[in-house]
């Protein structure tokens, strides 16, 4: 059987599990998300932080609840990690620098797990599971209790209340992720994944020298890692580690945990708006994406185009022995494509058009299918942005479920899909315009350009994956990119929140003969050509300048 071919089969079986695991997960997160029952351990976490989770919240009090949570979980995990020399279970590491603890803050609580550090010579067990592995569950759970309020304000008229956002919290992480997470870790430990709290180890004899090594809980942190589109690793090698990733079924397990929760939610989208193929058009769109992206990684990555590439026979510099071409290309697609960012090759090796495509699906927004809660968000705001375009085409105003889309509404999804290029794009030119962030690439010319360009995007997208060639461990960067994630994850998060307060407050609009049908595949294809169309227009330039500058010079 050829790579290829391989390849093929591995992806079949991908789609076939996911198409499995769709409606259960999808009908089970609705009646998660719509119950008024609250279980006993429930009830225990409101009390303990004084939570009445049968209140109701309008827009602006379920922000300043996402954003007090959000802000405490920075403050605990920064003091926790300045703090880790003096803890029991450290392992003899320092307490980490304020740059990079703010950094490292900030990104495991905007649900990117950007590491400017290698994770097996900074972190201890305390930092690792009481830190950095709590935060991939209530990050995760954040970006999913918002998805459900914008779902909400689709869903309910004449009323500005999106529900509470303690309950989605609490719910999310106790219904959902958790119970996932136990069945996913047992399945790692079962193909090799370690999962003990042993100490640095030395192993064997390496050119005169010992090599060490340090156990971890590492398969329970690497499930919801994948599950909850996390990605930051245990090990600097990630999931190219074979304590994180031991087979090639564990990788391929890894990916289909990557991608259950975005593609599931929207089922639960259909499902929560009482029209079930609402979900299966919006599935349909982050679909075609995700399947087009990954042909066209596995071939660009197996065409290997490039005298050095030829000469080798493929294109399998920085890519693991164990997975091959086609298992690393559908990894990579999958991990860029949603705001998971962990990776099982050395993304900076692929070739330059392969290189072009992982920027891509970052800059498209992560939406195809996106991250837990915030693809099928991000999602949402575009087909409001395809509907509005469809109503220019047709000279009527424009609604999407019932709801009109007025100058409010479009004003709040432009400056939705503004936020994030304007990020990467402004720390990008800056960075390449001061002297001393230079300093910082690994390459010259275009290669180095796209390792700064990747660096940002990655951030702003929160995503979290590098190119890796570049030293971003310095203050500068720690600083501007730990910004580029806060900005990149909450501000959506204010305009995500108006667009559902609005949308609740309407009276619901009786369809006529006019009305666009967004549950047919003509609005599915406008869908996928607004999104693409607009990300191309925004970023063509920067990507000229870096992997197409780079993939044409092949």
């Amino acid at each position: 059987m050829s790579p290829a071919t391989a390849g093929v089969l591995q992806l079949l079986a991908l789609i076939a599990a996911l198409a499995l695991a769709y409606r259960p997960l999808g009908d089970h997160m609705a009646r998660v998300y719509s119950s008024e029952r609250h279980y006993k351990p429930e009830k225990w976490i409101y009390k303990a932080i004084g939570a009445n989770p049968s209140a109701e919240m309008r827009w602006p009090a379920y922000l300043r609840a996402v954003l007090a949570f959000s802000t405490v979980s920075v403050l605990f995990l920064y003091v926790l990690q300045r703090v880790q020399g003096v803890l029991p279970g450290s392992l003899g590491f320092s307490s980490i620098d304020p740059d990079q603890a703010f950094n490292t803050a900030a990104s495991f609580v905007a649900n990117t797990n950007w590491q400017s550090y290698y994770g097996e010579q900074a972190m201890g067990h305390v930092v690792q599971t009481g830190g950095l592995a709590v935060q991939n569950f209530v990050s995760a759970a954040v970006g999913m209790a918002v998805a459900v309020a914008l779902v909400r304000g689709f869903a309910r008229s004449r009323t500005g209340e999106l529900g509470n956002f303690w309950a989605d919290l609490v719910r999310g992480t106790v219904r959902i992720l958790l119970p996932i997470s136990v069945i996913g870790a047992i399945v790692l430990v079962a193909c090799g994944a370690i999962q003990n709290f042993a100490g640095i180890h030395e192993v064997g004899q390496f050119l005169g020298g010992t090599q060490q090594w340090n156990g971890g809980a590492v398969a329970s942190q690497e499930v919801i890692k994948e599950l909850g589109t996390n990605g930051g690793g245990y090990f600097n090698a990630n999931s190219a580690h074979p304590f994180e990733n031991p087979t090639p079924f564990s990788n391929l397990f890894e990916i289909f945990l990557i991608l259950l929760i975005p593609f599931a939610m929207t089922r639960t989208f259909g499902r929560m708006v009482g029209n079930l193929r609402q979900g299966y058009a919006i599935l349909a769109t982050m679909a075609t994406i995700w399947i087009a992206f990954t042909g066209l990684m596995m071939w660009t990555e197996f065409a290997h185009h490039g005298p050095a590439l030829q000469a080798a026979g493929g294109a399998m510099e920085g890519k693991e022995t164990r997975f091959g071409i086609a298992a690393s290309s559908i990894f990579s697609v999958a991990t860029t494509l949603t705001s998971t960012g962990a990776v099982n090759s050395f993304h900076s090796s692929y070739t330059g058009l392969g290189g072009g495509i992982q920027l891509l699906g970052m800059q498209l927004g992560e939406i195809a299918p996106g991250g837990v809660g915030s693809g099928l968000y991000g999602m949402l705001i575009m087909a409001i942005i395809a509907v509005f375009i469809a109503g220019l085409m047709v000279g009527r105003t424009p609604e999407y479920l019932g709801k009109k889309i007025g100058t409010r509404e479009i004003k709040v999804a432009a400056c939705y899909i503004l936020i994030t290029p304007a990020l990467v794009l402004c720390f990008t030119a800056a960075a390449m315009a001061l002297p001393t962030p230079g300093n910082s690439m690994a390459n010259p010319g275009a290669h180095g350009f796209s390792e700064v360009l990747y660096a940002y995007t990655s951030g702003a997208n929160n995503n979290g994956s590098a190119f890796a060639g570049l030293n971003a461990d310095t203050q500068w960067f720690n600083s501007t990119i730990g910004i580029a994630m806060l900005l990149g994850r909450f501000l959506p998060m204010v305009f995500v929140l108006a667009l559902a307060g609005s949308l609740a407050e309407q009276k619901p609009v009786p369809e006529t003969a006019g009305t666009l049908r967004t549950d047919k595949p003509l609005y599915t294809g406008l869908l996928v050509g607004t999104i693409l169309i607009i990300t191309g227009l925004t970023y063509f330039p920067a990507l000229a300048l870096g992997p197409l500058a780079e993939g044409l010079a092949s």
